[in-house]
């Protein structure tokens, strides 16, 4: 294949070790400075709460607020000072994704183990949960509805919101305008690790919350891992991914277009074409270096397949699909003759598309699927954001005076083994029950 600025070319059984090692194991060292800078930040709000939040912001994002929290009323003004043809989409995202997510609702369980010995799981739905939406290079208001919906649906009591401030003081009209259709409680006007920390910790203004969803930068990615062990949160997540698994049957144009959309979000993004055939990757390759040419953020585009563009190519499907679950995308579109029977063997992907008319963008905004995914790799152990992420599970048995009768034998033995002798006595006190 001919030179051109994407990184990683050729047969994938030809890459090199190292190679394979870049483009494969996307789980980056955590940055040292990075993990100090978020130390410090948590530190101070943790012991000075509002005052810290206030400082950050003169400090981090060049304001001087006067209230942490975003009034209600700009929050519902927003919808008007928004693009109407906007809002229409908004409001249609949100219809789409509160169906999906209603569909996906858990239900109570419960059996009869052996006679008189009841077990049963129970779904209940947090207290409340704050979502976070990502500032800096641009407003996401699609973020707060993919956090916020299926909270909303699982029956939160309490969803908050924090998303950094802009000139203004608060957060951008759209993704205020996004809350108020999301039917958010409170926002405030936070941003990066400060807020990540205020909403695990809580402050005089900002309420402590029982998880926290919605992606974020580097900052925002290290205050999750310092702060797992006080609060709940979803998967963890880096820069956009895509593979795309192609053969002769696929339009090398679409492919490319879909490769430079999800390149575009960050110089630090993945995206790879894994092609059946090596005439299908030239094909691709030649289509992708022509989109580049007229490209939209194209010098974010052209970092991102310098740093980890890959176009490679297959023998046959089985090893597409060997190297795509290898890889564990974050998106994975499968655009061949029959994309639905790759589907059905593929088992590490955050979101799978089937068809190239499936577009990723559809599902970043529309489908009603959820866009919060696992990144680096991580889709082999994270799902994608639903409404299973806003419960936690109570368990519950019973067991009836017959069967507790039954059971003490057997229970002792156990107790006995490991030598907890008071555990023996309990259940051997049922063996003389009548």
């Amino acid at each position: 294949m001919k030179s051109s600025s994407i990184r990683f070319r050729g047969a994938v059984s030809a890459l090199s070790s190292d190679d394979r090692r870049m483009l494969f194991d996307r789980s980056s060292a955590r940055d040292a400075k990075v993990s100090s800078i978020v130390s410090r930040i948590i530190d101070r709000v943790r012991s000075e709460g509002d005052s810290t939040l206030l400082k950050l912001a003169r400090e981090l994002d060049g304001v001087d607020l006067s209230s942490l929290e975003v009034p209600r009323e700009a929050v519902l003004r927003a919808r008007s000072l928004v693009d109407p043809t906007t809002i229409q989409a908004m409001e249609r995202a949100a219809r789409n994704i509160e169906r999906v997510h209603r569909a996906w609702l858990p239900r109570s369980a419960q059996l009869e183990v052996e006679p008189g010995v009841t077990v049963g799981r129970r779904p209940d739905p947090f207290s409340r949960v704050g979502v976070y939406a990502p500032g800096g290079r641009a407003a996401y208001p699609s973020s707060v509805l993919m956090g916020a919906i299926p909270a909303r649906v699982a029956g939160v009591k309490e969803i908050v919101l924090c998303s950094p401030p802009g000139e203004s003081g608060i957060p951008s009209d759209s993704v205020l305008a996004a809350a108020a259709i999301a039917s958010v409680d409170r926002v405030f006007a936070i941003g990066g690790a400060g807020a990540i920390a205020a909403m695990a910790f809580g402050t005089a203004t900002v309420p402590r919350v029982d998880k926290i969803v919605g992606p974020g930068n580097a900052y925002v990615a290290e205050a999750k891992i310092q702060l797992a062990s006080v609060v709940g949160f979803d998967s963890p997540a880096g820069p956009s991914e895509l593979v795309v698994i192609a053969d002769d049957s696929s339009n090398p144009v679409t492919i490319a277009r879909e490769l430079l959309a999800q390149a575009e979000h960050d110089p630090r993004a993945v995206v790879m074409a894994v092609a059946i055939g090596k005439d299908v990757a030239e094909k691709i390759e030649a289509a992708v270096l022509v989109a580049l040419q007229s490209a939209d953020r194209k010098e974010i585009v052209t970092e991102s397949l310098a740093s980890s563009g890959a176009i490679v190519w297959v023998t046959n499907e089985q090893e597409a699909i060997e190297t795509a679950n290898d890889f564990a995308p974050e998106h994975l579109m499968i655009a061949t003759r029959n994309p639905a029977a790759i589907a059905n063997r593929i088992r590490n992907a955050g979101t799978v598309f089937l068809g190239e008319t499936s577009s990723v963008a559809f599902g970043d905004y529309l489908t009603g699927a959820n866009h919060v995914l696992p990144t680096g790799g991580l889709a082999r152990c994270y799902s994608g954001l639903s409404t299973l992420d806003f419960f936690r599970w109570t368990t519950f048995q019973s067991v009836t005076p017959v069967a507790a009768k039954r059971l003490a034998p057997s229970t002792a033995v156990f107790a006995e083994t490991e030598g907890l002798s008071n555990h023996a006595a309990a259940a051997r006190a049922w063996e003389k029950v009548p």
